[in-house]
């Protein structure tokens, strides 16, 4: 039966990416403005959630948390697994309070969807270049600093064998270990099923349930970079448990 529905798949995939881009260019003038001056990024992140909203409803996502304890006071550093580019478009109803990404620096050139990190609301890392990539650090200091949470993918992309977990990129914990902030480690168990993103129009999609996965936050107080290794291995072991429980549950 799965020849079956391949072309509902399909245009779902067709369906939600029109309402995305087409919902962008609706919206890209105000972005834009609010974008133009940092001082309006708060009021720019207060209406990607409602735009995230928006998405969530016409896809027929329907969220399910999983919070075993309340967050931490930020500033803290949201680790989550990714599979899925509705990862993204998730968050921003998952975690409350202000937060900025951490991104690859190819979505720089991503058409219309650039604007939030050519506007330095996110931050953009070429790994390429040293002096791009402590650029990089300086701005994800500063957001810190300032009291806010930062979203970083450890795993640095999707990986083409989601959800299975690729391995971790050091950056998140050194960071985290440098500013003494704790760790949010994040798990969505189902984005894969419901935006495959390995395959374009060939891969899985649809409608339906997105449970996530809000782990305890892992301090690192007192923690140097000898422990950076340790605390990696804790957050991905974290981050995979519900990930194999789902998958013994299918």
């Amino acid at each position: 039966m799965e020849w079956f529905f391949k072309p509902f798949r399909a245009l779902f995939k067709i369906y939600f990416f029109v309402v995305f881009f087409g919902s962008l260019m609706v919206l890209y003038p105000l972005f834009w403005w609010l974008l133009h001056d940092p001082k309006r990024h708060p009021q720019c992140f207060a209406f990607m959630k409602h735009w995230g909203s928006f998405l969530q409803l016409m896809g027929g996502f329907t969220l399910v948390r999983h919070l075993k304890e309340p967050l931490p006071e930020p500033p803290y550093i949201v680790v989550p697994n990714h599979s899925s580019y509705l990862d993204i478009i998730l968050m921003y109803n998952v975690i409350p309070d202000y937060f900025a990404f951490m991104g690859k620096a190819e979505l720089n050139n991503w058409p219309l969807f650039g604007i939030f990190f050519r506007k330095k609301m996110n931050i953009s890392v070429d790994r390429g270049s040293r002096i791009a990539a402590a650029r990089a650090l300086v701005a994800a200091n500063r957001e810190l600093d300032s009291g806010h949470g930062l979203i970083i993918f450890a795993e640095g992309t999707i990986p083409p064998h989601a959800p299975k977990l690729k391995a971790f990129k050091n950056g998140a914990f050194k960071l985290a270990i440098d500013k003494q902030v704790p760790i949010v480690p994040v798990t969505f168990t189902r984005n894969w099923r419901l935006i495959q993103s390995a395959r374009l129009f060939k891969g899985l999609s649809g409608p339906g349930f997105a449970p996530v996965h809000i782990h305890p936050a892992v301090s690192t107080k007192g923690l140097t970079e000898e422990d950076l290794v340790d605390l990696r291995e804790q957050v991905f072991h974290t981050i995979q448990q519900p990930l194999l429980e789902h998958e013994s549950g299918r």
